[in-house]
């Protein structure tokens, strides 16, 4: 049965999609069988992939019950990596799914129809605490929370982890949180590596060695349909990718 990873923070620009991307692509690289499910209605991680942003079908059919999951799976460049696309359609799913009770369980239903064909699963969230990221979060086994290298890092962490424990509490008691990520860290300023040692005193046990560089390699590749690795597999944006899913694959 394959692991499910949500990549979640309610903060805009953070790294989600990057993250989302580029660890699925190192995952299918290394050669476990990847699906990438893009949750968000920007598709932003359906076109850094190079798919159509209004592919249809995608996984908003999926969620209204009108496609299984396999039908809406499409392959990528990449070997070993498959795409459940967004398209624009899925912001509907916000209003929908919030108007129901019973919701909360329907990307986890979907996903368990193929969670079997693949070593690894990865659930690109928006940028919110909605609907879909509450769906997200519910089917996943574990959480990555990317955190700029920024000032602000901190702000909205503190909810967020409340609401991962009121999920764990109430809709998935097997959730846990693989770690966070820092991302878009920038070497040369004295800012990012005090936040660093700020996010690492708070949450010693929770951060990944691993550190996302703000590298312009990673910034450029969406432009170009690929992940970074294909982009320029010698940056240090790609090399870092690669150490990520090292290291995710070492924890098991």
């Amino acid at each position: 049965m394959g692991t499910i990873y949500a990549i979640a923070n309610q903060k805009g620009g953070v790294g989600k999609t990057t993250t989302a991307v580029n660890l699925a692509a190192c995952i299918a690289e290394a050669g476990y069988p990847t699906l990438l499910i893009d949750i968000d209605a920007q598709a932003n991680a359906t076109v850094a992939l190079g798919a159509d942003k209004n592919s249809e079908p995608s996984v908003y059919d999926v969620l209204r019950g009108d496609v299984r999951a396999a039908d809406a799976i499409v392959p990528t460049q990449i070997d070993g990596l498959s795409l459940l696309p967004a398209n624009p359609d899925l912001a509907a799913a916000t209003v929908e799914l919030a108007r129901e009770s019973s919701s909360d369980g329907r990307l986890r239903d979907a996903l368990a129809t193929v969670r079997d064909d693949y070593r690894y699963l990865i659930l690109d969230c928006p940028p919110s605490l909605g609907p879909l990221t509450i769906n997200a979060l519910v089917a996943a086994d574990r959480v990555i929370v990317p955190v700029q290298a920024e000032y602000f890092a901190l702000e909205g962490l503190a909810g967020l982890l409340e609401t991962l424990t009121l999920i764990q509490r109430r809709l998935n008691p097997q959730l846990a949180i693989a770690g966070m990520l820092l991302t878009m860290h920038d070497t040369r300023t004295r800012l990012s590596h005090d936040v660093e040692n700020e996010v690492r005193q708070h949450f010693p046990e929770l951060v990944f060695d691993t550190v996302i560089p703000r590298n312009v390699r990673i910034s450029e590749a969406p432009s170009f349909g690929v992940p970074v690795i294909h982009h320029d597999p010698h940056s240090s944006g790609a090399t870092a990718y690669f150490d990520l899913a090292k290291e995710l694959v070492a924890r098991g």
